[in-house]
C-alpha cells in the first residue's frame, strides 16, 4: 500500500492510497483508509504519480552500443521516473525494419532492462512486405522520415512511398510516426553560431512535411503522428487538421519547452537536435499548443552518442551529431516551466503519461487505476537540484541541462510494484526488472 495526500489520479490530484497485489494495482481507496497490507509506504505530502512513459528513445543497440545501451538507457529512465520506454528503430545495426531485425533487438534488451522496453518498428523504401509482419509482431507501430535521418541504412521515404505506407498501415490501423522536414527547404550548415544553425533549419521545412503527412493521412484514413514538433507555427494548420477529422497526433520535446535559442552560447553543440529549438517567442507558442491540447504529448526524443561526435573541439554545428541526451531529466525540466506558468502535476501527468501510453497503444500503463501494471513515482515537486551531468545514469555524461536548476525531484520508482532506485543515491539498486512489451 502507498499512500500520498498528493496522488495523482486520472480524476484530478487528491488524498488516496494504492494497494498493489501482485505486479498490478488492486485498488484505490482514501488516504487515511485501513487495509491490510504486508507492507505500507506513506509518501505523506510527497507526490505520486504514474510511471511516466517515455515513447521516443533511440537505445541505439545493438550495433551502436557504444553510444548507448538498454542498461545504460533504462537505468536513466528508472532514476528518472520514467517506467516505459519505446525504442525508436533507428541507429542500431540491424534498424528495426524485419522481424528479424526485431527479434535481434529483443535478443539484445533481454535480461538488461530496469524498466518495461517497447518497439517501433520501421518504415523505409524496400520493406513495404516487412510492414504488416512486424505489426503482427507486437510492434507499437512505425517511424519513418521524409528527410536524410542520418544513418544510410534508414533511408527516407518519398511522398508516393509516404502514401503508400499509409495505405497499407490504414488497413490494420496501425500507427506511423514521422519525422516531418522537407529536405529541399534545409540548407547546409557550419560554424559555432547557434542562430546560424537554426535559420538553416527553418520552420517551413516543418510546415512543408506536415502538409505531406496531413495530406497522406486525409487520403488513406490512417493514423499519422509527428514527432519532435519544433515549429510552432505549425500547431494552427494541426488544430486545423484535427478539427476536420483527420486522424493526427502530434508530440513536442522538454528542450523545445524549456530552452530558447537566444541562451545558447556559441560552439555549444549539446544543444544541437533536428529539428532545433527555436527563439523565445516560438517556445511560448509551443506551450500555448500543448496547453490547449493540440499538442498531445512530451517525450524525450533522447538521443544520444559518443562524445567525440559532438565535435566539441571545433564547436562545430555543421559536424555535430544532432541529438540531446535528456531521458532522466525530462520530469524536472517540463516540471520546472509548468509551475512556473501555473500547470499542475495533473498536466504533466497526461502529456508524459497517460498520452504517450494511449499513442503508444499500451493500455496497462500511464494511469493510476485498479488492473493497470503498478508502475508508481514519488516525487517531490517543491525539490530543487543542480544537474550534475556526471551523476546522470546514461552512458555519456553530456546534455545540455548540465548546470541547470531543475524543480521537481523523483525519491523513488516502482516497476509493477518492485522498488527500482537506492533511497540515499537515487540511482537504481539491485537487480533489473523490466520486460519486452507488445502492444496492447
Amino acid at each position: 500500500m502507498v499512500r500520498s495526500r498528493r496522488a495523482v489520479l486520472p480524476e484530478g490530484t487528491r488524498p488516496a492510497s494504492v494497494a498493489v497485489s501482485g505486479q498490478a494495482i488492486a485498488a484505490i481507496r482514501d488516504y487515511d483508509a485501513p487495509l491490510e497490507a504486508g507492507r505500507e509506504v506513506d509518501l505523506g505530502d510527497l507526490a505520486l504519480l504514474p510511471g511516466l512513459v517515455d515513447s521516443h528513445v533511440h537505445v541505439n543497440e545493438p550495433g551502436r552500443t557504444e553510444w548507448e545501451g538498454f542498461a545504460t538507457a533504462t537505468r536513466a529512465a528508472a532514476a528518472g521516473g520514467v517506467t516505459t520506454i519505446c525504442d525508436m528503430p533507428l541507429n542500431s545495426l540491424p534498424p528495426t525494419i524485419s522481424v528479424a531485425a526485431l527479434a535481434e533487438k529483443r535478443a539484445a534488451a533481454a535480461g538488461q532492462c530496469w524498466v518495461d522496453v517497447a518497439f517501433w518498428g520501421g518504415a523505409v523504401p524496400g520493406n513495404a512486405a516487412s510492414l504488416l509482419p512486424l505489426h503482427e509482431a507486437g510492434v507499437v507501430g512505425f517511424k519513418c522520415f521524409l528527410l536524410d535521418s542520418g544513418s544510410p541504412e534508414f533511408r527516407p521515404l518519398e511522398v508516393a512511398e509516404l502514401r503508400s505506407v499509409l495505405g497499407t498501415l490504414a488497413a490494420v490501423d496501425a500507427l506511423l510516426i514521422v519525422h516531418a522536414e522537407d529536405g529541399t527547404e534545409i540548407k547546409p550548415a557550419s560554424g559555432r553560431d547557434f542562430g546560424s544553425f537554426v535559420a538553416s533549419r527553418p520552420p517551413v521545412a516543418e510546415r512543408r512535411a506536415i502538409e505531406k503527412v496531413i495530406a497522406g493521412a486525409a487520403a488513406t484514413g490512417a493514423r499519422a503522428h509527428i514527432v519532435h514538433l519544433s515549429a510552432a507555427e505549425c500547431v494552427a494548420m494541426i488544430a486545423g487538421a484535427k478539427a476536420a477529422g483527420i486522424r493526427l497526433t502530434v508530440e513536442t520535446c522538454p528542450h523545445y519547452l524549456y530552452f530558447a535559442a537566444e541562451q545558447v552560447p556559441e560552439g555549444a553543440t549539446e544543444f544541437k537536435s533536428c529539428p532545433p529549438v527555436r527563439d523565445s517567442i516560438n517556445r511560448e507558442a509551443l506551450w500555448r499548443g500543448l496547453e490547449a491540447g493540440v499538442i498531445d504529448c512530451v517525450v524525450s526524443d533522447h538521443s544520444p552518442c559518443l562524445p567525440e561526435l559532438k565535435s566539441f573541439g571545433s564547436g562545430d554545428f555543421g559536424e555535430a551529431w544532432g541529438g540531446i541526451a535528456s531521458l532522466q531529466l525530462g520530469l524536472s525540466a517540463v516540471w520546472t516551466v509548468a509551475r512556473r506558468r501555473g500547470r499542475a502535476l495533473d498536466d504533466v501527468v497526461r502529456w508524459m503519461a497517460a498520452g504517450p501510453a494511449e499513442l503508444a497503444g499500451l493500455p496497462a500503463k500511464g494511469r493510476l487505476c485498479v488492473g493497470c501494471d503498478a508502475d508508481l513515482v514519488a516525487f517531490d515537486p517543491d525539490a530543487e537540484y543542480v544537474v550534475d551531468a556526471a551523476k546522470l545514469q546514461h552512458r555519456h555524461p553530456v546534455t545540455p541541462y548540465a548546470g541547470r536548476t531543475l524543480a521537481g525531484r523523483v525519491r523513488q520508482t516502482w516497476l509493477r510494484g518492485t522498488a527500482l532506485l537506492d533511497a540515499e543515491s537515487g540511482a537504481p539498486d539491485g537487480e533489473p526488472v523490466g520486460r519486452l512489451l507488445n502492444r496492447g
